[in-house]
């Protein structure tokens, strides 16, 4: 029967579940006039009556359980197929290629995507880890965790918090050493400073304290090595507060410095932000980054 009409069956299984027009209307939300066409309609198209109509409600005919167990088992198969395609659709596979500085990707991101994994098991990550801005324009990463607000038009920053930075040095070379009260202490004291990178000696410069290469006890642009170093009692450094907050080895002094805060954007090209497995990591990390600043 190719112009079977499929959608008079809910309101027969309806009846027939019921026993009563008005039982069925009740239970589709919709009027018993209308339940009672759909029935009439469906046993015009069969050839035979469905039901006896008598003062007590509908009794099904022979025609209407074969009917009806053969209807609930349609219906049943059009859930489960209906199932599979929600299932489908909401699941997400796949690698996800994350780039972030050498302190975010070893300190911040481990514990947080272990919680990650626990709520997107079927998401892999590839983490990238470097100082420098990665190339989202070659698709060296599918979303890059940075600083720095990108400039290219193709590309779609959020900005999801700011994280401060703060003078600070193991408690023990504070012990020994003692601990500066005024700017012009640290210039008494060992400092941890970079190496070709001049952000630190710029920042004495802006307070007048200009400084050489000399005062600096040790050098390094690998932040890592910078923050061992200062973990290891070699001297005063400025670190990420993400860091220093979470460490009780070390103290922040003078924490009127006027430092720097620096925003921290998660950023897509814009071509795969609809991607639904880059969504919901880049979601994720929106939601659960910004307490960790």
């Amino acid at each position: 029967m190719s112009d079977f009409n499929w959608q008079l069956i809910p309101s027969f299984l309806a009846a027939h579940q019921h026993g009563s027009l008005l039982g069925a209307a009740r239970a589709l939300g919709i009027s018993q006039p209308t339940v009672g066409r759909h029935v009439t309609a469906l046993e015009a198209q069969l050839g035979t009556p469905l039901f006896e109509r008598t003062g007590r409600g509908l009794i099904p005919t022979p025609a209407a359980a074969r009917l009806a167990e053969a209807a609930r088992a349609m219906e049943s198969g059009a859930q489960t197929l209906m199932r599979g395609a929600q299932q489908a659709q909401s699941a997400l596979a796949g690698t996800v290629r994350l780039s972030a500085s050498q302190p975010v990707g070893c300190f911040l991101l481990p514990p947080l995507l272990a919680r990650m994994r626990a709520e997107l098991p079927g998401i892999q990550i590839e983490l990238v880890v470097n100082n420098a801005v990665s190339d989202l324009l070659r698709r060296e990463a599918d979303i890059a965790i940075r600083m720095l607000r990108p400039t290219q038009g193709s590309l779609v920053a959020r900005r999801i918090g700011v994280t401060g930075v703060s003078a600070c040095a193991h408690r023990d070379y504070l012990t020994r050493r003692g601990v500066p009260r005024v700017p012009a202490d640290l210039l008494d004291h060992d400092l941890v400073g970079n190496d070709r990178i001049q952000d630190i000696a710029r920042g004495f410069a802006a307070m007048g304290h200009p400084v050489g290469p000399e005062q600096f006890a040790f050098r390094t642009d690998d932040l890592i090595a910078y923050w061992a170093a200062v973990r290891a009692g070699l001297g005063i450094g400025f670190v990420a507060n993400y860091l220093l907050h979470n460490d009780p080895l070390l103290v922040q002094v003078l924490p009127e410095l006027p430092l720097p805060t620096l925003p921290v954007w998660l950023v897509v090209h814009r071509d795969i932000r609809t991607s639904r497995r880059i969504r919901a990591v880049l979601d994720f990390l929106a939601r659960e980054l910004p307490p960790l600043l």
